[in-house]
């Protein structure tokens, strides 16, 4: 994870990086299908409190995954970078809440709160002309500018404000009853990092176009 915050129940999407592919989504991902396959196996009863304590099982396997993913970083990339410093620690803190409070109200409102975070962070970086997503990622995208940065932060902070207030909506629907949490949390696991790749792709115009670096291994091949 040393690019991308893994998109779990208290994570959040970003930018994939330029180097180590298969690693960096091994790393980014893996935590994440830990959680899930926890939360799927310790899932067995019926109810809110019976989803509530599979989805506790689930995040201890989280924390466990995330410190595993940190290690990894450490000695395979030879750093961990502030992206997944900031990704151990809203996971493990959040993590550590969630088991105190042991309230599905409260593990649904998590995102809404990461998210809105971000969003501050990265859309109050662009209007004063920092851009922080830079800062995040450590440079991972060979060649950007700092218009390029700036632009990026600035679209992905739009971003997590649009998650925040989905995932927003899907609180009070949950709280109305008109919407269940198993749904949620297949919408939070799968559906978020999916619409993360695509928004993704939809920024390489703008990668492109402020001087990002192709590989020589693509042009090559083109």
């Amino acid at each position: 994870m040393s690019d991308v915050l893994p998109a779990g129940p208290e994570a959040v999407p970003a930018p994939p990086p330029a180097k180590h592919g298969w690693l960096n989504f091994a790393i980014d991902f893996g935590p994440l299908l830990v959680f899930f396959l926890a939360y799927k196996f310790a899932s067995g009863g019926e109810g809110a409190f019976a989803a509530t304590t599979a989805a506790i099982k689930g995040t201890v396997a989280f924390m466990v995954a995330i410190i595993v993913a940190m290690a990894v970083s450490k000695w395979k990339l030879g750093k961990i970078s502030p992206m997944l410093w900031m990704s151990s620690i809203l996971v493990i803190g959040f993590g550590a809440l969630t088991i105190w409070f042991h309230d599905e109200r409260f593990i649904v409102m998590k995102p809404t709160i990461i998210y809105a975070a971000f969003a501050a962070i990265l859309l109050g970086g662009w209007w004063f002309g920092r851009p922080m997503l830079k800062y995040l990622l450590q440079s991972a995208l060979d060649g950007l500018t700092d218009r390029g940065w700036l632009l990026l932060s600035r679209n992905w902070g739009l971003f997590f404000a649009a998650l925040g207030i989905a995932n927003h909506v899907m609180y009070e629907l949950i709280q109305a009853k008109q919407m269940s949490f198993d749904l949620w949390l297949t919408i939070k696991v799968w559906g978020v990092t999916a619409l993360s790749f695509v928004f993704t792709l939809s920024q390489l115009p703008v990668m492109l176009k402020h001087g990002l670096a192709i590989p020589e291994e693509a042009t090559d091949k083109s």
